[in-house]
């Protein structure tokens, strides 16, 4: 699959700054980048309950440059004050969050990557003081129940999202050179950890990102922890 522009530009520190003050705001918006490589956020509230996606000039947010982008790819509603994504068929090419093609509607959480086409749109939704999750019984393991190096491999992979969440998590090798491990021994406690967030069933070439999706937006890590 060709990189995406965002995949290919790293932060700058203005861009950087831009993306705190959007944070300060306090509502959310998407980050992506445009086909010259410039970032671009675009706060979802200035544009009502709906938000069109694709490559046709009428749609609220435009992708012109992608052409793996359908004239109407996607679009985001906003239902009960909770932004939301579906397809419903309306692209050649699907959209996927975190590296998995959705079927019908899914609920965006903080830090969702969409991809659309070659174009990611990173989805922020700023905390809030009244802004608390709803805790599902034993859907993801407390970080008490992970054991030592299991959570500090956990936060090696997630490590390159402190300041880019267009980035790739961490490869064995850096992993393994960070906390003074073998190769082997980082693949045994991803295995584990794949196995605890139950994602071993997906491709391997999505197990990592979600892997860091799912404890991020879980709150077993925080970026705070990078």
């Amino acid at each position: 699959m060709p990189d995406s522009p965002l995949q290919a530009h790293s932060a700058s520190p203005a861009e950087l700054r831009e993306r705190i003050e959007a944070e300060r705001a306090g509502r959310p918006f998407l980050v992506l980048r445009e086909g010259g490589g410039g970032q671009r956020i675009v706060e979802l509230d200035g544009f009502g309950t709906r938000v069109s996606v694709g490559r046709a000039p009428s749609n609220e947010i435009s992708l012109p440059w992608d052409t793996e982008v359908s004239r109407l790819h996607a679009e985001l509603e906003s239902i009960g004050g909770e932004w939301t994504v579906s397809d419903d068929g309306l692209s050649r090419n699907g959209t996927y969050v975190n590296g998995g093609r959705i079927s019908g509607r899914h609920r965006l959480r903080d830090g969702d990557v969409l991809r659309v086409g070659r174009t990611a749109i990173a989805f922020r939704r700023p905390a809030t003081e009244d802004s608390m999750p709803t805790h599902v019984a034993s859907a993801m393991p407390p970080i008490a129940e992970l054991g030592a190096t299991q959570r500090q491999v956990l936060v090696a992979l997630a490590r390159p999202y402190k300041h880019d969440e267009f980035a790739s998590p961490a490869t064995n090798q850096a992993i393994a050179g960070e906390l003074h491990l073998s190769v082997d021994a980082v693949k045994a406690h991803l295995r584990g950890l794949f196995q605890r967030f139950g994602i071993e069933h997906l491709p391997q070439n999505q197990k990592r990102s979600r892997l860091v999706a799912e404890a991020l937006q879980s709150g077993v890590i925080s970026t705070r922890d990078l």
